[in-house]
């Protein structure tokens, strides 16, 4: 036995995957009913739960824990439960002939109590019956009387190992139909067939939940569209009615508006076009051949939903782009107010600068002005002391003496002032 190094932890998982939704090989005649709930990401605790309630009933084992899928047979009927992202899908399963199709659906075997209780609201719910290919075959008055008198559609399917007809349409019971025939299927392939077919029904209608949304927000983004390119205008044509703060104070309020819309539907459209997608790949898969006078599926489905898909495709783009105008926008918008700012604080730092100035002159004239003061001061004491000196027998003009000291005591009064502003200039500025 050969010895591997470490695994990847997810290596088991990932196989898994790849077989986590097998196809159920079916044995004509085949009668099914197909619902889809719609339960939230949260919601496959409560559905494995209430799976388990209707395994107990018939004493069969419950799905195990963690489980995204489960077949079971429960007797009256085959069940096969599918998690998917955000929905559930639960299709019965009976071996059957019916010789009038939707009559009496397999989903009349299973408990009513149970149905209401499913968690969940339901966005699909189909009868498809697989007649046998030795059945009596259909006029097509009969099967228009099948689908309630409505225009239906009708194709071969599997490279014309089968053929299908429906009428796209929701029945009194709440129930579409599809009806089936084969004509040269295997097991495994009506196995496939119908599980494409199933899944086409449904996630058509998983694609077209972003629609309403899309029309919903259509209006919105028109008008924050129109709100943007005036506000645009009105940088373009400045004057004096609109402040700089105030656009900006506007535009980011539609900011505000546009990523509150992107923030509800971009999940939804970025669902819708990956659903889209499974749609046309589970057509092409289907492999389908015309049949006389009727339109096929693929090209039913391409001419209805290609516009609504188109739609939600433009609006999300549209968003997109809006949001990104706004934000080039605001941003020169930012740069304007900016600048403007930037401005403003020039000219208050040139009115300080003048400010500055002037306070310099004053002081300089009110230095001058103290050593004038001072110098007053001092000569007067002076002339005392030499009158002093004189009074007391010295001969000494007091006059002339205190005249010659005045320019040498203002000269030694301004030099030790303006040695004394250098010290304190200098100690500040370390």
């Amino acid at each position: 036995m050969t010895h591997l190094g470490q695994e990847h932890p997810l290596r088991d998982m990932l196989v898994r995957e790849i077989h986590a939704r097998p196809y159920i090989p079916l044995n004509v005649p085949e009668r099914i009913s197909h619902i889809a709930v719609m339960s939230g990401e949260n919601g496959v605790e409560r559905e494995r739960a209430h799976l388990a309630l209707l395994c107990e009933k018939y004493d069969v084992p419950p799905p195990p824990q963690k489980a995204t899928h489960f077949i079971g047979d429960l007797g009256p009927f085959r069940i096969r439960w599918e998690r998917h992202t955000e929905f559930s899908t639960y299709s019965f399963f009976r071996e059957e002939e019916c010789e009038e199709p939707f009559l009496h659906p397999v989903i009349e075997l299973v408990s009513q109590d149970w149905l209401k209780k499913m968690p969940g609201q339901v966005i699909n719910a189909v009868h498809l019956e697989l007649e046998h290919k030795n059945a009596p075959g259909r006029k097509p008055a009969e099967i228009s009387r099948y689908f309630a008198g409505n225009s239906y559609i009708g194709c071969e399917v599997a490279g014309g190992a089968a053929q299908m007809w429906t009428d796209l349409r929701v029945h009194e019971d709440r129930f579409s139909r599809i009806l089936m025939r084969d004509i040269s299927m295997t097991d495994r392939q009506a196995g496939r067939t119908v599980q494409r077919v199933l899944e086409i029904s449904t996630y058509r209608f998983m694609a077209l939940l972003g629609l309403p949304l899309a029309r919903e927000a259509s209006p919105h983004v028109r008008r924050i569209d129109e709100d943007v390119a005036k506000i645009a205008s009105r940088m373009a044509h400045k004057s004096g009615e609109y402040k700089d703060g105030d656009l900006l104070e506007e535009l980011s309020m539609l900011a505000a508006q546009i990523e509150e819309i992107s923030a509800k539907n971009s999940y939804r459209f970025g669902a819708t076009k990956a659903y889209y997608a499974l749609v046309q790949q589970r057509l092409h898969d289907l492999r389908e051949e015309r049949m006389e006078g009727l339109p096929t599926l693929s090209e039913t489905l391409e001419r209805r939903m290609a516009p609504a898909m188109k739609t939600c495709d433009y609006t999300a783009t549209r968003q997109d782009f809006l949001s990104r105008r706004v934000t080039r926008v605001a941003s020169l918008l930012r740069a304007r107010v900016e600048v403007e700012l930037e401005k403003q604080n020039q000219e208050v730092l040139e009115t300080m600068n003048k400010r500055a100035g002037l306070q310099l002159r004053l002081q300089e004239t009110v230095e001058g002005l103290s050593v004038v003061a001072i110098s007053y001061y001092l000569i007067g004491l002076l002339g005392y002391g030499l009158k002093g000196i004189k009074a007391l027998g010295v001969p000494i003009n007091p006059d002339l003496a205190t005249g010659v000291a005045v320019p040498v005591v203002a000269f030694l009064l301004w030099t030790g002032l303006r040695k004394a502003k250098k010290v304190l200039l200098k100690s500040y500025e370390d």
